[in-house]
């Protein structure tokens, strides 16, 4: 039973890819900028997108449950592009869909691809150590890397990025852990769309009705429009998880806390908050429920450096998702990256 769900997932993972296809004979495909593959493993691969000779770089982790251009969906809605203008170096970690052969990576395989890449970013023309910023899970991802190993980073940036669990403080995870079935396992590949489907049900506001407001009311502004419409498109572009990093994701954070408890083990090293030794910037939207400021904030309070920053942002219209807000808000370009790109100078 559970093969013919995953396979019927896998049937609405190409038809919602070809809605999104749709989209983009329409006119809203990503429109992203060249790169390098610097280096590549069984299951990622290291953009470089060049820019300055520059003392910062950055190292984006692309979120493991979705395509990665996000960052860069065309030239006024790109986090990329923004950053190389102010002098930044910018690479990103992306994920590849694994075959149906290729679905044992976990936290463990992760924190080993980012540090392949930091690794071979602090070797590059100027040796330095990169920033690390991530967004959602990919900002997860980036807090567990930089716990186990903050020496090999400058900065630790986080964008709407989960990581604390507690029970009866995120409706969101409390609605997504009672419908984690008792018998998953880390066998196997996850289809997106059942991962979508998941998240509507834990949040019919955040990932549906939500949605359909913001559609209504961006339809008087051209630009709202526009960009509703492209991150509709980059939503609908769904890709195959691997089963293992759901659960070590489903069980060991979102059920069991254990990072933010101090319990969890990734690359034989038990790590926590504690550990998280290095400057960290954290932004949260408060019209936010997949990742609101309960989810992180206990993580901040325990951290031992004393170079901890938040910035809050009240989200707005023309986002579609407000979880996505931060990379794709006009709002969020004009007030808030300006805040996030001085951070990066003044630890420069």
């Amino acid at each position: 039973m559970e093969s013919l769900q995953q396979a019927q997932f896998a049937t609405l993972d190409l038809v919602r890819c070809a809605q999104g296809h749709a989209l983009g004979v329409m006119g809203f495909d990503p429109a992203e900028l060249t790169h390098r593959r610097l280096a590549s493993g069984a299951y990622w691969q290291l953009r470089d997108y060049g820019g300055p000779d520059s003392e910062t770089s950055l190292l984006i982790i692309a979120a493991p449950i979705k395509r990665p251009y996000i960052w860069d969906l065309g030239p006024n809605l790109s986090v990329i592009r923004n950053c190389l203008s102010h002098d930044v170096r910018v690479y990103l970690l992306e994920w590849i869909a694994p075959s149906a052969s290729g679905g044992h990576v976990g936290l463990d395989e992760c924190a080993r691809a980012i540090s392949e890449c930091v690794a071979r970013i602090a070797t590059g023309p100027k040796a330095t150590k990169p920033f690390l910023i991530g967004h959602s899970l990919g900002g997860t991802l980036a807090a567990v890397f930089c716990a186990g190993e903050p020496q090999a980073v400058r900065g630790l940036l986080l964008l709407g990025a989960p990581l604390c669990f507690q029970p009866g403080t995120n409706r969101f995870r409390d609605t997504l852990v009672s419908m984690i079935p008792p018998g998953l396992t880390e066998a196997g590949i996850i289809p997106g769309s059942l991962l979508s489907h998941a998240s509507a049900f834990a949040s019919p506001n955040a990932f549906v009705w939500s949605r359909l407001r913001d559609a209504a009311m961006s339809i008087g502004d051209l630009r709202a429009l526009d960009v509703h419409a492209r991150v509709e498109r980059w939503a609908l572009d769904e890709a195959p998880v691997p089963g293992k990093l759901i659960y070590q994701i489903a069980e060991w954070l979102y059920r069991e806390n254990r990072f933010c408890r101090g319990t969890l083990t990734v690359l034989g090293r038990t790590i926590g908050p504690s550990c998280l030794d290095v400057p960290t910037l954290a932004v949260v939207n408060t019209a936010d429920e997949v990742a609101p400021l309960d989810s992180i904030e206990a993580l901040l309070d325990a951290l031992p450096t004393k170079d901890v920053s938040l910035i809050k942002y009240s989200g707005e219209i023309g986002v579609a998702l407000q979880h996505l807000g931060i990379l794709v808000g006009r709002e969020a370009y004009a007030r808030i990256w300006p805040n996030i790109i001085a951070w990066l100078a003044a630890h420069r």
